[in-house]
């Protein structure tokens, strides 16, 4: 099995999401090329289920493995 690359972003603006999106909270980013030529990102939100946002809602950031596995790990999903 590959393991696939994994990306996160950090919440910047939730302007018009206060019930989706927490400021400064962590989220995992669901590839999707599609949505990216629109420069959208596909997310996981609070709703639990995944929906397109404009990047600009966002920060991408990238963490050494160890952090990545803890903040999946939170979330239940296995690296």
């Amino acid at each position: 099995m590959n393991k696939r690359e994994r990306h996160f972003a950090v919440c910047v603006d939730n302007a018009d999401y206060e019930a989706s999106l927490i400021l400064r909270k962590i989220y995992e980013i669901i590839p999707d090329e599609v949505a990216a030529k629109d420069d959208l990102l596909r997310i996981v939100d609070e709703s639990g289920e995944d929906y397109l946002y404009h990047k600009s809602h966002f920060i991408m950031v990238e963490f050494p493995v160890e952090v990545e596995h803890a903040l999946l790990a939170t979330q239940g999903i296995r690296a």
